[in-house]
């Protein structure tokens, strides 16, 4: 029960950093982007109609079966989660569980019909593709999970 409850926890802070860093970046960087670091680092407000990478972006009507796609992620991490064993499992399964929320939120709410909203993008590295919040909770999770199979087998 105390896993579930540090995922449930991770997955909320998660959803609100996300909510919250995309509100801003619609509001602050709706003029033009903000140079970090000249040719490396900028923030950039861009909009993602499909998957990561902009994948499945120029298939009309991508977003419904994208967005049933990750709700059904969803309920396989919450599956998951009832035979979570140790925190760094826990952890990871909380990240990509609310970076999915965050961006299935967008899908939800960031458009006019059942989940064609666009998924807000700001961080722009000049040599990667641009990302957001929910999408770096996601990488970070997989990774911890990754490492915690090779650490923590049973």
């Amino acid at each position: 029960m105390k896993l579930r409850l540090w995922a449930a926890a991770v997955a909320a802070v998660v959803v609100v950093l996300d909510q919250l860093t995309k509100a801003w970046a619609v509001n602050a960087l709706a003029d033009g982007p903000i140079v970090i670091i000249e040719d490396f680092l900028e923030l950039q407000l861009t909009f993602n109609t499909g998957a990561a990478f902009s994948i499945l972006s120029d298939l009309a009507r991508s977003g419904p079966i994208l967005g049933i796609v990750v709700i059904g992620v969803v309920l396989l991490i919450l599956f998951a989660l009832r035979d979570a064993s140790h925190i760094g499992e826990a952890v990871g399964l909380g990240l990509v569980l609310g970076g999915a929320l965050g961006n299935l939120i967008d899908r939800l709410f960031r458009g006019d019909g059942f989940m064609d909203g666009a998924v807000v993008d700001f961080i722009d590295f000049s040599f990667f593709a641009t990302f957001n919040v929910a999408d770096s909770a996601v990488t970070i999770g997989v990774a911890i999970l990754l490492v915690s199979t090779f650490f923590f087998r049973r």
